[in-house]
């Protein structure tokens, strides 16, 4: 079992997570976080360490955030958009997908998003999740 980086990510991209990774296993889009499922090894070091509560383990990931898991495992390379069932993503994240680049390994905490304060308050942020790199 992996852990997932949910919705609270997104718009903030605090990167507490990312230090204390043993494994190196988190991948840095334009606006979130994502963890590879292949190489997260559950040590559960990350969940803690975020501020906005945005890491769960799989098994406890919410279900109104399930579509997390998938994306988490196509924007980090573990799966392509072909292994996905689309029909379970937001429309706006579905249109995206098949276009989606593996985003690049990050291994070093990084400054959040400017506004990441004001952003971590929001919920349901979804439909600003970009699938773009940095």
């Amino acid at each position: 079992m992996a852990y997932v980086v949910a919705d609270p990510c997104v718009k903030c991209k605090y990167t507490d997570c990312v230090a204390v990774c043993p494994v190196d296993c988190f991948y840095e889009g334009k606006n979130s976080l994502a963890i590879n499922p292949d190489e997260c090894i559950d040590c559960g070091a990350c969940e803690p360490e975020c501020p906005t509560t945005a890491i769960f383990e799989e098994s406890e990931l919410p279900a109104k955030w399930a579509a997390y898991k998938d994306i988490n495992a196509v924007v980090s390379g573990a799966k392509s958009a072909g292994d996905i069932d689309k029909g379970a993503l937001p429309a706006n994240i579905a249109a995206a997908i098949d276009g989606a680049s593996t985003w690049p390994n990050i291994t070093e905490q990084k400054k959040p998003l400017p506004g990441a304060d004001d952003a971590a308050k929001e919920e349901n942020k979804i439909a600003a999740l970009s699938l773009d790199p940095p």
